[in-house]
């Protein structure tokens, strides 16, 4: 008779160490993998994000060194000619810090980038309470300062981040 056809509780259990035989993963297994896997897409994230800063302050520096726009306008014409040059540098800055600390394991890449979005994040409050006009500002301001908390936790606690700048 095959074995398809034996009552369950019939069916011997296969013993471990035989070939074929799958361990079950435990659900301990499974949020490890979970874990990590979330960190892992929260790493190409944060390298994503750099990617796209050092971009924008690149074209945006571009524009407000030379008036021409290579993309598109990326000035605010509200904000003063030394607070939109501080503006494309440190975030420019940014993007080159993190994407070339990570890229040679510099351990004190995470401390740079928190030092950093203290830096973003003065200057966002200076840029969102004295001139800028829109209705979103405040909204945009507390979701960037959420960001970088969120970015500055994952890169100080993190196990992957803490081995990857060790």
């Amino acid at each position: 008779m095959p074995k398809a056809a034996l009552p369950p509780f019939l069916i011997p259990a296969p013993e471990p160490g035989l070939a074929g035989f799958i361990e079950t993963p435990t659900t301990r297994d499974i949020d490890m993998q979970m874990s990590a896997l979330a960190s892992q897409a929260m790493t190409y994230a944060i390298i994503a994000l750099a990617v796209f800063m050092l971009g924008w302050g690149v074209l945006g520096m571009l524009e407000y060194l030379t008036g021409a726009a290579p993309v598109m306008a990326l000035q605010n014409p509200t904000f003063p000619p030394g607070t939109q040059f501080l503006h494309w540098v440190l975030i420019t800055t940014f993007g080159a810090v993190f994407l070339i600390g990570y890229a040679t394991r510099w351990q004190l890449t995470p401390f740079a980038v928190i030092v950093l979005f203290a830096m973003l994040a003065t200057m966002c409050f200076i840029q969102t309470f004295d001139f800028m006009t829109n209705s979103y500002r405040f909204a945009a301001f507390a979701f960037e300062c959420v960001l970088y908390l969120a970015i500055a936790t994952y890169l100080l606690r993190s196990e992957r981040m803490r081995s990857w700048f060790r």
